[in-house]
């Protein structure tokens, strides 16, 4: 059974539009940290080694924000590989979101804020059909994380 609201044809318009942006993983995946960083700063918090920085340029360089924003982009990928496959997309969700909820302690409402951001970003880049596409697999990803930290008692 299928935990997923999307069709066929909107799982295949998704992993077209999520391609563009996932072929430049490690400098789409630091924009969007930078972005989230510069226009969210309370979020610098959950990262120590990022404290310090505060002008965009220095954040864009640094091996540590570069690291995780291909990190945030691989694990967006697993997900939009396994959008037909509410089992699998599940196994990569629920470890991810009990990690942030229990380990990490991220306020949930940062992964809409990175979200939004991604959209944003492929609104510039490709423009609004492909951000279009792309919006309704973003809500699924929020939707299951925020599911899991309810379990988690958040």
């Amino acid at each position: 059974s299928s935990t997923m609201s999307l069709s066929e044809a909107e799982v295949q318009s998704a992993r077209g539009a999520w391609e563009k942006i996932y072929v430049d993983a490690e400098d789409n995946g630091t924009t969007v940290l930078v972005r989230m960083f510069t226009d969210h700063p309370d979020t610098k918090s959950y990262f120590t080694h990022f404290k310090g920085m505060d002008s965009a340029e220095e954040m864009k360089q640094s091996d540590q924000v570069r690291g995780h924003g291909k990190k945030v982009f691989s694990a967006i990928n697993d997900m939009v590989q396994h959008l037909d496959n509410s089992e699998a997309f599940l196994g990569i969700v629920n470890p991810l979101g009990k990690k942030h909820a229990t380990q990490l302690k991220i306020d949930p409402k940062n992964f809409r804020v990175i979200c939004d951001i991604i959209l944003q970003l492929m609104e510039e880049k490709f423009g609004g059909d492909c951000k279009a596409s792309f919006e309704k697999v973003t809500n699924e990803i929020c939707t299951h994380l925020n599911n899991v930290y309810k379990e988690a008692g958040w």
